[in-house]
């Protein structure tokens, strides 16, 4: 009987596996992933009855584009290998793809899922592209013909600007850092705008874009930076994180720069507009001052002398108006005095020697001294003349002739 050692034994199965298990295509889903400090990845690949072992050493792990995540469905592209310290066996991998779903893609996702929980992607933090910027630093290929788009369009456009080329990789290995590199420079010289861009590829042709080291620079850029990549159906994670993003590196020229000829007709609209509101603004300003002119005119000192000179002399017509009525009806009420005076004074006069008559005549009928008549007698009382007819039985009254007055009593009285 021969007898193996166990060294020997596991020698053997190691020989036997690797050389019948040297390309294996494992589909299974990913467990206990653990990233080692050395760069390996140790994982278990599952399916719904058994479990393998799997390593990926850290040359090929460089390689992924995609983070493995736990529950992960994937496809193991390696070979078996038996560890023969321990006699056990794994699946050293070469390279691992995403069941039903590309690695980029998947990879894809990923990195914009995580670049959006840290906020990458809020509006908040985009910068405002100025309107008329001076230096503008271009990175991209020297050679490309995305370079030559963009000069033209800011050539026909605005001829004042300044402009960098900063030339970088924008494919391949090594393509993700000389951009990211690119960016930090260009931001440490104070451009007014930065524009990353390439011409259309496919995805791997884009996929530096996709890096996070580029992300990350174009996130911590103080200089607004523009994303141009690919054609307009094709997005990358820069254009997320950029302040703008350009469907096409022509496109981008556009974009930011001012067109001379837009800018001239609207110089010309702005300064007919000028024109007209000055015209109408000194328009309304004369006849603001004529308005004022004439309200000193009405307000001034002459205007108000003259006012008052005319009040006065209004008032001093007046006056002599009213002096000449005055004057005229009291001449004429003079007149009329001076005709009716002779005629007043004969009337009085004449009622004056009438009634003079009268009372002459009624002196001469009741004064004893002119009663010549005899067997009359005045008959008074209380010095008061009266008629027979006022005496009772009784009065005494007086009889008074012109020579006699006679104090009697009235003893007896008949009517005749």
């Amino acid at each position: 009987m021969h007898t193996l050692s166990v060294s020997a034994l596991n020698e053997q199965i190691k020989h036997l596996l690797e050389e019948s298990f040297s390309r294996v295509f494992v589909e299974g889903e990913l467990s206990r992933i653990t990233f080692h400090n050395s760069g390996h990845i140790y994982f278990t690949l599952k399916d719904r009855d058994s479990a393998i072992s799997c390593v990926m050493f850290r040359g090929n792990a460089s390689k992924l584009k995609f983070r493995l995540e736990e529950g992960q469905k994937v496809i193991i592209d390696g070979a078996i290998t038996l560890y023969k310290p321990r006699g056990s066996y794994q699946v050293n991998c070469f390279s691992i793809e995403p069941s039903g779903q590309g690695a980029l893609a998947l990879a894809f996702e990923q990195l914009k899922q995580k670049l959006s929980a840290q906020g990458y992607f809020n509006p908040e933090v985009k910068k405002q592209i100025p309107k008329f910027p001076n230096r503008v630093a271009l990175v991209t290929s020297a050679t490309g013909a995305a370079l030559q788009d963009m000069l033209r369009v800011a050539n026909a456009r605005y001829r004042l600007l300044e402009i960098d080329i900063y030339d970088v990789l924008v494919q391949g290995d090594g393509a993700a850092y000389t951009l990211s590199s690119a960016i930090k420079n260009a931001d440490n010289r104070e451009y007014d705008v930065i524009v990353v861009g390439r011409g259309g590829g496919s995805i791997e042709d884009l996929w530096a874009f996709n890096e996070e080291i580029v992300a990350d620079a174009i996130y911590n850029a103080k200089t607004p930076i523009v994303s141009a990549v690919g054609h307009e159906i094709d997005w990358v994670i820069s254009d997320f994180v950029a302040d703008l993003r350009a469907p096409t590196p022509s496109a981008a020229m556009e974009m930011i720069l001012p067109d001379t000829n837009e800018l001239y007709m609207t110089l010309d609209s702005l300064s007919e507009q000028f024109e007209q509101l000055f015209t109408q603004k000194m328009r309304t300003k004369q006849q603001q001052l004529d308005h004022l002119k004439s309200s000193f005119s009405q307000h001034s000192v002459n205007r108000k002398i003259l006012q008052r000179k005319e009040e006065i002399e209004q008032l001093l017509k007046a006056f002599e108006q009213s002096i000449d009525f005055k004057m005229s009806s009291f001449n004429k009420a003079i007149q009329n005095i001076a005709q009716g005076f002779p005629q007043a004074i004969d009337s009085r006069l004449s009622l004056a020697q009438n009634q003079l008559l009268q009372l002459q005549k009624m002196l001469e009928s009741n004064h004893p001294k002119l009663k010549t008549k005899k067997g009359f007698a005045q008959i008074s009382q209380n010095n008061s003349v009266i008629d027979l007819t006022q005496l009772g039985i009784g009065d005494v009254f007086e009889a008074q002739s012109d020579s006699v007055v006679i104090e009697a009593k009235v003893l007896k009285k008949r009517k005749i």
